[in-house]
């Protein structure tokens, strides 16, 4: 039985590794996660929904234009990954978590600043939310003396594949050379 019961666990252990890739500083889900139907729109005015996902595998980050450092760091190294000839294909997201103060032209400039190539999306809260939620993703606006007020977000990395599912998360520390390695072998997989 002890020797059944190994077996069946080896082989259950090969079935789950087949389904992802390996990977370093990323977490592969065995099983591509659904992406909630959402709606919101790109720095340049044009609609972008789970459709848009489809075109090819995505990188998302979560963000804000006022963020102190988390977000230009996180948008910085995005920016190297574009001229990786593996990583052609990958669409790369930055969604505003603060719609309220990041409009437009703020997000087309944010987004432009770190040499194209980056798409910004935004959208109300109500249209963000479902899309934070299938993710996994955090947000929370705290309230400041006046009219001012602070945002925190999840500062995680999501891939979702060319179908649309999410299928790994990187979470920081991020490491260029490991995020390139592991997004190269998720573009490569499929997964």
């Amino acid at each position: 039985m002890v020797i059944a019961a190994a077996l069946a666990g080896y082989m259950v252990s090969r079935q789950l590794a087949r389904g992802a890739p390996t990977v370093i500083a990323a977490t592969a889900l065995p099983t591509p996660r659904a992406v909630a139907a959402f709606a919101l729109t790109d720095h340049l005015g044009e609609p972008f929904d789970n459709a848009a996902l489809t075109r090819g595998p995505s990188l998302l980050f979560f963000g804000f234009t006022h963020c102190p450092d988390v977000c230009p760091t996180t948008l910085a190294l995005l920016a190297q990954l574009r001229g990786d000839p593996a990583l052609q294909s990958l669409q790369l997201l930055f969604v505003t978590v603060d719609p309220g103060r990041d409009d437009q032209q703020s997000m087309r400039n944010y987004v432009n600043a770190f040499g194209g190539g980056i798409i910004g999306l935004r959208g109300p809260d109500a249209a963000l939310e479902p899309l934070l939620a299938s993710l996994g993703a955090a947000r929370s606006v705290e309230p400041r003396a006046g009219a001012a007020y602070a945002v925190d977000h999840s500062a995680a990395l999501y891939y979702i594949n060319a179908r649309g599912a999410m299928s790994a998360v990187i979470t920081p520390p991020l490491d260029l050379a490991a995020v390139r390695a592991d997004l190269a072998a998720l573009v490569a997989s499929g997964h």
